[in-house]
């Protein structure tokens, strides 16, 4: 199935039948991927005092209550109004699903902070990395890339994280959707400044909602860096953050 979508004065010839899934499922029966100290989902049968509600109780359908943390279990895009006094709902900011987007792989630095040690994606690795035609959305792969990452219980790891000038850097050249295989673009323990959400966001100062972060996601190895067609799917969450699944498409000859 192809299609063919002009966008910006470039014209995309993609498989439709052929997206890279970025997602990583959310699943009960998996440790992970997870943060900041919660627990796995949970998918439980309704039970109405006399049964479970499950086929193989002998239900006439599965029926299961779902419990998780947007933030803290799998894949997940957010809006401003995770550091905003308002809630302002990833599930409303869509205006359109499809975005330029470049892939990167960038092995973070170590450097020496007051707190300690840490590992960090430098503004000077993006610069250098970040083609001359910003895109809409960047996807940053991080290395070492391990499988593990599918089911790394994050938390308490001091996970690497994106420098704030890197973050107000990218929101200066107009990249909309900052996505990354890590449990947040802010180092895990901040004493809760998360300056590089602000910087993205440019908040307090701005209230925008046409910027996202998606975090938590897997690039396999195979899929090399360069260009794609983003199609970034989010539930209708009336939350600052939403289970996603980010889908790269890679351009046809």
């Amino acid at each position: 199935m192809i299609a063919e979508i002009t966008h910006q004065g470039r014209t995309w010839r993609i498989a439709l039948d052929k997206p890279i899934d970025l997602s990583i499922p959310l699943d009960a029966n998996s440790g992970g991927p997870r943060a900041w100290y919660v627990g796995a989902p949970a998918f439980t049968p309704v039970n109405d005092g006399q049964r479970d509600y499950t086929v193989a109780a002998g239900a006439s359908v599965n029926f299961r209550n779902v419990s998780f943390n947007p933030h803290g279990n799998g894949t997940h895009t957010e809006s401003v109004g995770h550091i905003a006094r308002t809630i302002h709902p990833v599930g409303n900011l869509f205006q359109r699903y499809w975005f330029t987007a470049q892939l990167v792989s960038v092995l973070p630095q170590e450097r020496s902070t007051p707190e300690g040690a840490a590992r960090v994606i430098t503004l000077e690795q993006l610069r250098n990395l970040v083609g001359e035609r910003p895109p809409e959305a960047l996807v940053v792969r991080t290395w070492p890339n391990e499988a593990e990452k599918r089911i790394r219980n994050w938390s308490n790891t001091d996970p690497p994280f994106v420098e704030a000038e890197a973050c107000r850097w990218l929101r200066s050249i107009g990249v909309n959707h900052l996505l990354l295989d890590l449990p947040s673009v802010d180092r895990e323990r901040d004493e809760g400044k998360l300056a590089a959400h602000h910087a993205f966001w440019d908040h307090p100062r701005t209230t925008d909602l046409g910027r996202t972060i998606t975090e938590m996601i897997f690039v396999p190895n195979a899929v090399p860096d360069g260009d794609y067609l983003l199609e970034l799917q989010v539930p209708h969450f009336i939350n600052d953050a939403a289970p996603s699944r980010p889908l790269l498409y890679a351009p046809l000859p």
